[in-house]
């Protein structure tokens, strides 16, 4: 299954155009390549992929592909989890939830595509998974890695505060249930709290039972007074006052170690560990920041911009109702197998034969419904990818639906009860239809009729096309600009025009309107095209003069009448730019198109 779930995030994974925020960000780790320097952004999010990928193109070179392969990996090898909870889920439960895992359309789609949403989400999920493995197996050393895939998380986006939140959240609803459940039997709401505490004790006294410095301080014990009777208790509570904290300290460490790597500006983190000059990176450099200044850049000052930018609410000031049918829609069409399934799996694990909700499955749920209410708040754009963070965690009750299905499906047909067996049967057909059916769709879909699933700044594909032949010309065009950009003002504001074009070469990019042009730049930056604009005022006299005009133009559609009758020689191609809001031409000197073909 994981073999599968990556092949179905790699294969043809460079064919899909970038989208507009896959070119914000792809583009900026171009420069992070050129110049050596980087530093936290909010309005970009998480440094892991700038960091990852910049070292990934220095291997095997920049392209879509390379810029998608991390999240596909990581959102490839994510069914993996499911063998962290095998201590909590039936054998059958486990493999339904890698195979949910490897196929769900939304994941799928979002999985090849370079943003971090995939990649917080994986993290998270491995996270929670390994702590309740370390819980399962009495075992401490997965704390660490689960500290680790958790800072991994906060490298990715911002929202991994989210998780954490949601985490909390559940384990307070579980607790309380527990509480609830416990009082009801006994009446007593004390005696739910005693019971809960010696459960605790009991769990706790599993968990050092057998170890090393238990052992040493009971015989310690024993040496020093032979008849005492307390060794146990000396050892117990020794033992946890020795690891408790020490393990507390490694574990924040851990995750503070990680957070701090990816974190920390470039090269200003080199030049602090001597691995850089002071004058690598930034003009201008005349000493090496000091590994303190930079840890405190990468920790608290990195806590400082999230707060400024996202936490304080200053991207949230929209309506509710929009924005949660928003996601409600995705969910329906992207994951609507998955979230049955995961009603089905709650409601069988709650009032089955069992008769009673799983600690697991009752978290999960709790975690899913939370964000499914949430979300609408966190996210500052309508936009299907938030729907990720409630599917990964339905994920678990989905895969408890699905062994439900599969296990009444082999009962009826061990008790030859036709009716149930073709119901059974409805069910797993219909649920294989309402997956494959959105995968084949959405593959490399970047097509308006998709739009509950796809983003509104996605172009469509055909526009690559024109940007191959756009950097096949450039190449071979040896003086003065290769791509000029026609700046015009739209009723959305200023777009295309840079006021000065040496402005993006560091972040932030200068203004007014480098944004409006993505994901152009990525492509045009991939290739060492030379790019110029024209403002507003002058898209028609101020033109440059014939001789002179670069072999490509790109323009708005409102002036391409204009400009064609001005481009004698010039093939114009019209594209959808923004899915349903925005469109775009491209004028190609087709003697210097026909020449580079050669």
């Amino acid at each position: 299954m994981v073999v599968g779930s990556l092949l179905l995030r790699t294969v043809q994974l460079g064919q899909r155009i970038f989208h507009w925020d896959e070119g914000r960000v792809g583009y900026w780790i171009l420069r992070f390549d050129a110049t050596g320097e980087f530093f936290y952004r909010p309005i970009i999010h998480g440094p892991f992929l700038p960091v990852v990928n910049n070292a990934l193109f220095d291997l095997i070179g920049a392209s879509d592909f390379a810029a998608r392969l991390p999240v596909a990996l990581v959102g490839g090898l994510l069914p993996l989890v499911a063998l962290l909870l095998r201590h909590r889920l039936r054998d059958r439960e486990v493999v339904a939830l890698a195979l949910v895992l490897s196929v769900d359309p939304l994941l799928v789609y979002y999985g090849r595509f370079m943003r971090g949403d995939v990649l917080v989400g994986s993290f998270a999920v491995a996270a929670f998974a390994l702590v309740v493995y370390a819980i399962d197996t009495r075992r401490t050393l997965p704390l660490f890695g689960s500290a680790a895939l958790l800072a991994l998380g906060f490298s990715a986006k911002e929202n991994a505060l989210v998780y954490v939140a949601c985490f909390l959240g559940a384990g307070f609803l579980l607790l309380d249930h527990r509480l609830v459940r416990t009082a009801r039997r006994t009446g007593s709401p004390l005696d739910a709290l005693v019971a809960e505490a010696v459960a605790l004790g009991q769990f706790l006294e599993g968990w050092t039972a057998g170890s090393r410095t238990r052992r040493w301080i009971e015989r310690r014990v024993r040496q020093r007074d032979p008849d005492a009777h307390w060794g146990w208790e000396a050892g117990f509570l020794g033992h946890l006052a020795v690891w408790v904290p020490l393990g507390a300290v490694g574990v924040a460490a851990t995750f503070l170690g990680v957070v701090a790597f990816f974190y920390a500006p470039r090269p200003d983190l080199w030049q602090a560990l001597g691995v850089a000059s002071a004058s690598a990176g930034a003009a201008g450099a005349d000493a090496a920041p000091t590994l303190g200044t930079v840890l405190y850049d990468a920790t608290w000052g990195a806590g400082e911009k999230f707060w400024g930018t996202w936490a304080s609410g200053n991207h949230s000031g929209h309506p509710y109702v929009p924005y949660l049918w928003d996601i409600l829609e995705t969910l329906a069409y992207g994951s609507g197998v998955l979230v049955v399934l995961a009603l089905v799996g709650f409601l069988a694990d709650g009032y089955g034969e069992a008769r009673g909700t799983r600690s697991l499955v009752a978290y999960a749920t709790y975690w899913g419904a939370a964000s499914l209410v949430g979300y609408p708040v966190a996210t500052d754009i309508q936009a299907p990818w938030a729907a990720i963070h409630i599917v990964l965690p339905l994920a678990i009750p989905a895969a408890v639906g699905l062994a439900s299905v599969a296990d009444s499906m082999r009962g009826a047909f061990a008790s030859d009860d036709a009716v149930t067996a073709a119901l059974a049967g409805l069910v797993v057909l219909a649920a294989v239809g309402g997956v494959a059916a959105p995968n084949a769709d959405y593959w490399n879909s970047a097509s308006a009729e998709d739009k509950q699933v796809l983003q509104w700044a996605q172009p469509e594909n055909a526009y690559k096309e024109a940007l191959q032949d756009a950097v096949a010309v450039a190449r071979d065009n040896d003086e003065g600009a290769d791509v000029l950009f026609v700046g015009t003002d739209t009723g959305r504001g200023t777009r295309l025009y840079v006021s000065d074009e040496s402005s993006v070469d560091r972040m932030p990019p200068g203004g007014p309107s480098w944004h409006s042009r993505l994901p152009t730049p990525w492509y045009l930056e991939l290739h060492d095209a030379n790019v110029t604009s024209t403002p507003p005022e002058a898209r028609y006299d101020g033109l440059p003069p014939a001789d002179e005009m670069p072999p490509v133009v790109i323009a708005k559609p409102n002036d391409a009448e204009e400009l064609e009758s001005r481009l004698d020689g010039y093939e114009s191609r019209d594209y959808a730019f923004r899915l349903w809001t925005e469109r775009i031409v491209v004028f190609i000197d087709e003697a210097a198109l026909a020449d580079a073909r050669e």
